[in-house]
């Protein structure tokens, strides 16, 4: 940009006014700089975020910092991840309409990016601690991902587009190796930053560390997410990377972006809906409600895959024209039946891979560094150690029998199988 500093510095609400306030794409939304009201609100892991309010109107404005906000500068971190964070939003805004914010500024050297102030939405995993109900919200997340990962695949793609996107995003090497660590290494070992509610889970988290068979498994979920350049990634979706207002939902966030399994952004949200569920009993103390409002969850993760399911199936039947699966091989010969065999057998592969990239989401949240908000905000240590042992259950046998799981009313019965044992 023209009036953009040579060098990157990181952004305060003391500087933000003077350092942005002449750039019109900002001062055409929010008003004259004099009025504008900043706000720093980021509560992740990573990442600087203001809301900048003024006379006229109301943006986001979010920094990439030189390391991850959530340990400190001990853990560098390349502020390339806007970059990643900026492509990805165009993308996704191209294969799913209306289900990201519209960016209004990219600044490659300050690792920032001027969005769209999504109101009166609420980050979603609040909303579900406070058991609040959404319209279309499995509507919204199934088909967002059937269309940003069909959308971005061989089944669509033109392959020299493809082929030029996955060379983009392959730079993101820095946060795939969180993912890679966070999630498929280091829960499954005393990692140092590792935590657990102890000593209540001990005995559950080292039978889990010492169960062979799982830990194979689950090095052999992190060869597929390394290896299988299926589609676009969000790379982080789960409910804090969704806000919600009554029956609208939308998509934030998606800096850990890269080329992967399909079933990987699918099997994270549906890990957080069933942390959610699980979490429950932590949270109000109307039984009835509680219990209404756990059903209500299930229904959602189980529409979450109906609605993925229905959108891909229509997509593959309307949009498939990449080098896979090519109607020169099945339509245009007459072989509409064996389209539709080959669809339910890629179909089936999402699904088993996103059981036990589900699984992996459940474990790592309640192991490894980073935590969700629904566990963490019991008070009662042991209520969540049980709670967290029921979680850490369910995501053990998604992942040893995701093979063998026939869908998801097969799931929904495990889960609430779980839900009635006490693992500590």
């Amino acid at each position: 940009m023209s009036n953009a500093q040579s060098e990157y510095s990181a952004l305060s609400p003391e500087t933000l006014v003077s350092r942005l306030g002449t750039r019109a794409e900002i001062s055409d939304r929010v008003g004259a700089p004099e009025s504008w009201e900043v706000k720093e609100v980021g509560d992740g892991n990573l990442n600087l975020v203001f809301i900048v309010k003024g006379e006229v109107g109301t943006v986001v404005v979010k920094q990439a910092l030189p390391y991850v906000r959530l340990v400190g500068d001990s853990w560098p971190l390349p502020l390339k991840r806007a970059f990643f964070e900026y492509h990805a939003l165009t993308r996704q805004a191209q294969h799913a309409p209306g289900t990201v914010p519209e960016i209004y500024l990219f600044d490659e050297t300050q690792a920032l990016i001027v969005m769209e102030f999504i109101e009166p939405h609420i980050i979603l995993r609040l909303s579900l601690m406070a058991q609040n109900h959404h319209e279309n919200l499995a509507q919204t997340l199934g088909e967002f991902c059937a269309r940003t990962l069909f959308r971005s695949s061989d089944l669509s793609l033109k392959t020299a587009d493809r082929k030029a996107d996955v060379a983009l995003f392959s730079d993101n090497v820095e946060l795939c190796d969180i993912t890679e660590n966070l999630i498929f290494t280091d829960p499954y070992f005393d990692a140092e930053m590792n935590r657990h509610t102890a000593p209540y889970l001990d005995s559950v988290v080292a039978s889990l560390r010492n169960d062979l068979a799982l830990k194979a498994e689950v090095q052999h979920l992190k060869w597929k997410f390394c290896s299988s350049a299926e589609s676009l990634l969000h790379g982080d979706l789960h409910s804090g990377s969704v806000m919600v207002s009554g029956g609208s939902a939308r998509v934030i966030d998606p800096e850990f972006a890269f080329y992967g399994p399909m079933g990987f952004d699918i099997g994270l949200l549906l890990a957080n809906f069933l942390t959610a569920y699980y979490s429950q009993p932590g949270h109000g103390s109307d039984d009835k409600k509680r219990q209404e409002y756990q059903a209500w969850i299930l229904d959602v993760t189980r529409d979450v895959w109906r609605y993925f399911e229905t959108e891909f199936s229509n997509l593959w039947r309307t949009e498939r024209t990449g080098i896979a699966y090519t109607s020169s091989v099945f339509e245009d010969q007459n072989h509409k039946l064996a389209s539709e065999l080959a669809l339910t057998k890629r179909l089936s592969m999402i699904f088993e891979d996103t059981l036990g990239f589900c699984g992996t989401e459940l474990h790592r949240r309640i192991l490894g560094l980073a935590h969700n908000a629904e566990f963490e905000e019991i008070a009662d240590e042991p209520l969540r150690a049980q709670c967290e042992a029921r979680a850490l259950e369910l995501g053990r046998q998604l992942i040893l029998n995701r093979a063998h799981i026939s869908g998801m009313a097969s799931v929904l019965d495990l889960a609430r199988e779980i839900s009635k044992e006490n693992f500590v």
